[in-house]
């Protein structure tokens, strides 16, 4: 049945949908724009499709917003749209996305993704080979060369040829990640936007700050995230049970009937603490060939990331990869580093996809010319700078040529200082003990994020080291991920660390705080970096993640490690640890400074 809706009458706005724990939503401001094409109102007809996916047959749910006055004669370009985890097209911002489009002009299809809402088969985690083909069943319909299961067509996208529609995707999170790996296979898409999404599953669920062999990847796996992750297992077994998305492999493992039998074994993994190598390899290969970064190469379609400040689950360093790699091998790429992400940021005026606020907020503005640009194939369209980030300290966007480099080092002293050149390091060493439950806490926790009480960081005494510099002359700006250098001693880790189970490795958190002059300590976006170390004997690089910060004349930076962490799995076992400290052979400490 269609629906139509006037412009003039405003639309219920549903409550957002929690993405992985976290509302997609927040708000940004600037000059307000003209629609490039409004239409005076739309209709909306929900859909379903039988599309193919990898070896078998999906039915996806969807809603098609088409906007008065576009038909055969006067065809629209399309935009495509899925939800986050956990949602569906219904979700209270899936569905803003299509009427925001629809009334620009835009012939939008939103739908809810596999194993979501009341679309069937399992959730595949964006697996190019059926997710992706299943949003390519959804282009094929957009072309007009197949109609959807009632027989309704769409004889009105604007065509770039033959079975080849003018359309882009747009979407956060599981629905960010969902266009790179439709785009990789279906070169018919024409624009992406993915915001706030990942590009390796292996770093984002088990990350590993160190031994990178490729953006973010590494290949010793890395420290269990176990709040996020069991929160999107939860959310997803949490899902409406449609006989028509069973596996019947599911039947023998009652415990997880919503996910693909390779995820699911992924996540048990992860819970069992214990990470034999050839199964930890197994599940790094998983979780990492579902991922942008496996398929990077396939994607052609200009993409405009969008990342957030505040994320915990999928930080500015994996938008980092996924940009370098798409600059690297010529695809049009650029960059917006926003306020908000999973873990929150609101800031007001910032894009809030629960309201369609495009014209009037910088992200907003942003999309808007991109798709004009790309999908109206608007020549006059500026498609911004190449590299935005969101200012707290300045209410605004600050904007570069590329992400900043590395461009100041600090050193660590012995006397537990942190300073700004190898003479005046102090010769010393001293040690922290990790016990065998948590004693730091860094990440808002699960509580925190649905609203109960969530302390604020600490590290308890004995269980961490930390340097701190002198108080600053002058307002220091971090722009990108500060890069540490350390060399740890610890006997007990070097009699294990070979042993052919990767959990006897030293695992531990380095983090930076700002601390100002009345001794209060905040850790910027709550963000901190998981390292599960190589090899002790060896010095190790560790990439903590990206953060845009003003550390303010008067304060003083403190970089930290701890055995520990809440939101994470730890060590197995006690391993002290030894940090050594001498003029020519100590610790280093890199920024990325602006300004």
């Amino acid at each position: 049945m269609e629906v139509h809706v006037s412009r003039a009458v405003p639309r219920f706005r549903r409550p957002l949908t929690l993405i992985a724990g976290a509302a997609l939503l927040v708000p940004l401001a600037l000059t307000a724009a003209q629609p490039a094409a409004a239409a005076d109102g739309y209709t909306v007809t929900p859909l379903e499709f039988t599309v193919r996916a990898g070896d078998r047959t999906c039915v996806v749910d969807a809603d098609l917003y088409r906007p008065d006055g576009v038909d055969a004669g006067h065809p629209a370009p399309a935009v495509l749209a899925t939800n986050g985890f956990g949602g569906s097209k219904d979700d209270g911002s899936t569905d803003v996305i299509g009427a925001s489009f629809a009334e620009r002009g835009y012939v939008s299809l939103v739908y809810s993704g596999l194993g979501f809402g009341k679309s069937g088969c399992l959730i595949t985690l964006d697996d190019p080979a059926i997710d992706g083909r299943a949003a390519s069943g959804l282009v094929d319909f957009l072309a007009g060369s197949r109609a959807a299961d009632d027989g309704t067509r769409a004889d009105y996208v604007s065509s770039d040829g033959p079975g080849d529609p003018v359309v882009g995707m747009i979407g956060g999170s599981y629905g960010g990640a969902i266009q790179m790996a439709t785009a990789s296979t279906d070169h018919r898409v024409d624009a992406l936007v993915p915001l706030i999404t990942w590009n390796d599953l292996s770093y984002s669920l088990a990350p590993n700050a160190t031994g990178a062999t490729g953006g973010v990847s590494s290949d010793t796996p890395g420290v269990f995230k176990w709040q996020w992750t069991n929160g999107f297992y939860l959310m997803g077994e949490g899902q409406h049970l449609l006989v028509p998305s069973l596996d019947p492999s599911r039947f023998g493992s009652l415990s997880c009937l919503h996910f693909a039998a390779k995820a699911c074994d992924t996540i048990r993994l992860l819970n069992s603490g214990r990470y034999p190598d050839a199964a930890a390899r197994e599940m790094l290969t998983y979780a990492r060939s579902v991922s942008p970064a496996s398929y990077l190469s396939g994607v052609t379609a200009p993409t405009l990331l969008v990342q957030g400040q505040a994320d915990s689950l999928f930080n500015l360093n994996e938008a980092t990869a996924t940009y370098r790699k798409l600059e690297a091998q010529g695809t049009e790429t650029k960059m917006i580093w926003q306020a908000w992400g999973h873990s929150g940021g609101s800031v007001p005026g910032e894009l809030d996809l629960g309201q369609g606020n495009l014209e009037t907020s910088y992200v907003g503005q942003r999309i808007l010319s991109w798709f004009d640009r790309y999908l109206r194939h608007d020549e006059s369209a500026g498609t911004g700078p190449e590299f935005a980030y969101y200012r707290d300290w300045a209410s605004g966007y600050g904007t570069a040529a590329s992400v900043p480099a590395l461009s100041r080092a600090m050193y660590l002293s012995g006397d537990g200082s942190l300073v700004d050149s190898r003479s005046k390091v102090t010769r010393g060493s001293r040690q922290y003990t990790n016990l065998l439950l948590p004693t730091s806490h860094s990440e808002s926790s699960l509580a925190g994020l649905i609203g109960l009480s969530d302390p604020a960081p600490y590290d308890t005494k004995g269980t961490h080291l930390a340097w701190t510099s002198a108080p600053l002359t002058s307002p220091v700006d971090v722009v990108g991920a500060p890069k540490a250098t350390l060399k740890v001693v610890s006997p007990k880790t070097e009699r294990v660390q070979n042993s052919g189970d990767a959990a006897d490795k030293l695992v531990l958190f380095a983090k930076v705080y700002d601390v100002a002059p009345d001794g209060t300590q905040k850790l910027v976006n709550r963000l901190v970096a998981p390292v599960r170390v190589p090899d002790v004997t060896r010095p190790f690089t560790v990439e903590l993640p990206g953060i845009v910060h003003r550390y303010e004349a008067g304060h003083r930076l403190r970089f930290v490690i701890a055995g520990s962490d809440t939101a994470y799995f730890g060590n197995r076992g006690i391993k002290p640890v030894t940090v050594v400290s001498a003029p020519q052979d100590t610790g280093v400490l890199e920024l990325p400074v602006v300004g």
